[in-house]
């Protein structure tokens, strides 16, 4: 099993026809277009990216398997601008950097702090969250080492985090975490 799929497992439990899903980071538009396909023609998909090219990218993949989402070029923490509070069914994280892309433009700590906070206040009460950290390489580890005490000390009232670890793998593998509003 991949992160990929955990999270798509955990994201079909979650989100059916008419919902409404985020993707924080919409890179080549793979998430996206699960999104879209999980919410049908009845329900709403936003996917934010801060690189034209994966805005383009995101944009021409759905073209092509027919189907649409609203795709904005702007920074994840801006996305209480675009979806109002307590309506997201589910949110996803994949950070690091665009897939064949320009490898010194990466996610990083600050920014993705302030889209989880704000995506904890867009989520439905049942709704989920995943956030994937994909760490190393270009992007190195600082993302991973704030994000990880930051969702250890998220609302335990009104939120369970939950991590999944590959203990046997080797390098650096993401870590998929699963946040459940309560």
């Amino acid at each position: 099993m991949t992160a990929v799929e955990a999270v798509r497992q955990a994201v079909r439990k979650h989100l059916g026809e008419g919902g409404f899903a985020i993707d924080a980071t919409a890179g080549r538009g793979h998430d996206t277009v699960f999104l879209a396909r999980q919410v049908g023609e009845s329900g709403r998909v936003l996917a934010f990216d801060i690189q034209e090219e994966a805005v383009e990218s995101t944009r021409a993949l759905l073209a092509r398997e027919g189907l649409s989402a609203e795709v904005v070029h702007a920074s994840h923490a801006d996305m209480a601008l675009y979806a109002e509070p307590e309506s997201a069914d589910c949110i996803l994280f994949n950070l690091g950097w665009l897939p064949g892309g320009d490898h010194t433009v990466y996610t990083r700590a600050e920014s993705t702090i302030k889209a989880v906070e704000a995506g904890l206040g867009i989520l439905k009460r049942g709704g989920l969250m995943c956030v994937t950290i994909y760490s190393g390489g270009a992007n190195g580890y600082a993302e991973r080492d704030a994000l990880i005490p930051y969702l250890a000390s998220v609302d335990d009232s009104r939120f369970q985090v939950l991590s999944l670890s590959f203990h046997n793998w080797k390098k650096d593998p993401p870590l998929p975490f699963f946040i459940i509003k309560l």
